[in-house]
């Protein structure tokens, strides 16, 4: 089956033309100006519209599990969600549990993803450091492709890691040529403030985010990026929330420190005024870090334009509004997390392309090129070339929609994005040369993802 895309305007992180695309066997076998109609076996005409590499969201927590039941959504229904907003490819967690080998807990959560619609990849998280740890650390990279880990400064009681250990995970990685990517937040501080606010009586979701100050991750960010630095290893900032994370990383890359960033929609959409009200006003923000300031909003926009942050996640995880509710009477049970997966590609160029916060060209690098290269999926993902994945977004930028958790294809049944106005959506998606998705339905017996071995990461970012 031959796909032909002609009359788009192709946008990649470098670059835009008009031109006809060919994909047969999964890749994209020509672009040229002109293709004849006659070489395809089907043909989209994609006048007056975008042609953009499918997104890649190198942030999502599917199937999660938690005291209260496991996240919203799991791989089918949150690879659905991701299709349907135009993302192709989904970078998840592996966490073991205190018994189990990294490539142990690798294996069960492959077979928890078997069903995803999208191409998937992971990081994996040590949560302990045993006599075995650097061998498997040394196995997942070299045998299994995966070549980025995670590390906790926070939950300190249950994954956290203190520094010895990190220590050790940094030099260790380093050694073999990966990627540390961590939750910056000092979670020593944080739990100690949570248990004098619970013993204080103040319980609401207001004091989730008082327990938790944006210095807290500015100063774990720091102290990070010097670890780093000491055990010659790249680093990976998830979900910076704050400005003042922004001048550490800042001074690191101008030092020539590897050191890689990213925000989330919610981080510059979204302030703490969300956790003014009542429990189930507020309960949906209830994530970590927390929503921050409104001038914390825009100096995360500032980084963006300054290339100080180089991609979007979303480090979506949902629960419903029951899952909430487990701490109605207690911030520190209700479960942390919230989606997007499917909307951080409108919300995305609505608010940053349309207000002109970002070029269309950075906006392709922040949903797609630069998560593909930082984690070892370049030019296979992420691009538009010859010999690459057809993995594509044709994007029609006329169409407006609204944000509603009832007409969203996540299981929860809460949004933090509910009612905003995105201008910008997908006519298309197709995943590996196949349509997958026509204007608004899924065309699912053309979905089937796929385990990703990747290649160690770029550093030319």
């Amino acid at each position: 089956m031959k796909l032909l895309i002609k009359n788009a305007l192709l946008i990649t992180a470098e670059m835009s033309r008009f031109a006809s695309v060919l994909c047969e066997d999964g890749k994209i076998q020509r672009i040229a100006k002109q293709i004849p109609d006659s070489e395809a076996d089907e043909i989209i005409d994609a006048d007056g519209q975008y042609l953009f590499p499918g997104g890649i969201d190198p942030h999502v927590h599917m199937h999660l599990p938690s005291p209260a039941g496991f996240s919203a959504d799991d791989f089918y229904s949150g690879s659905k969600a991701a299709l349907m907003g135009g993302t192709t490819t989904l970078i998840d967690f592996v966490t073991p549990t205190k018994h189990q080998t990294l490539l142990e807990a690798l294996k069960q959560r492959k077979k928890e993803a078997s069903d995803s619609l999208v191409d998937y990849s992971f990081h994996i998280s040590p949560v302990q450091w045993t006599v075995t740890t650097e061998k498997e650390i040394k196995a997942c990279i070299e045998q299994e492709g995966i070549t980025s880990f995670k590390i906790y400064m926070a939950y300190k009681k249950s994954i956290g890691l203190p520094d010895d250990i990190i220590e050790k995970v940094l030099e260790t990685v380093g050694k073999y040529g990966g990627l540390v990517s961590s939750h910056c937040e000092l979670g020593d501080v944080i739990d100690a403030a949570r248990t004098s606010f619970i013993k204080e009586g103040r319980t609401a979701p207001k004091y989730h985010p008082l327990s938790r100050p944006s210095k807290l991750e500015a100063e774990a960010v720091d102290h990070l990026i010097e670890m780093a630095h000491q055990a010659d290893c790249s680093v990976y900032i998830v979900h910076v929330s704050t400005a003042e994370s922004i001048p550490f990383i800042k001074k690191a890359r101008e030092n020539g420190q590897k050191v890689f960033a990213e925000t989330c929609p919610q981080y510059l959409l979204l302030d703490d005024s969300k956790y003014l009200g009542s429990f189930r006003e507020t309960a949906a923000y209830v994530m970590s870090p927390p929503l921050r300031k409104k001038q914390d909003n825009q100096g995360l926009w500032n980084a963006l334009e300054k290339g100080l942050i180089q991609t979007i996640g979303t480090d979506h995880c949902p629960f419903t509004m029951t899952q909430k509710e487990r701490g109605i009477s207690d911030f520190t049970k209700i479960p942390n997390g919230a989606g997007g997966v499917e909307h951080r590609i409108a919300l995305l160029y609505t608010f940053g392309v349309l207000e002109e916060q970002i070029s269309l060209h950075e906006f392709v690098a922040l949903i797609s090129t630069n998560a593909a290269k930082i984690f070892g999926l370049f030019p296979q993902k992420g691009s538009l070339q010859e010999g690459a994945d057809a993995d594509l977004i044709i994007w029609n930028p006329r169409v407006e929609n609204i944000i509603s958790a009832k007409r969203d294809h996540s299981n929860t049944d809460t949004s933090i994005f509910e009612g905003f106005k995105t201008k910008g959506k997908v006519s298309y998606v197709i995943a590996k040369g196949k349509v997958v998705v026509r204007d608004t339905e899924l065309v699912e017996q053309n979905c089937k993802g796929q385990f990703l071995k990747r290649s160690k990461p770029d550093m030319r970012i």
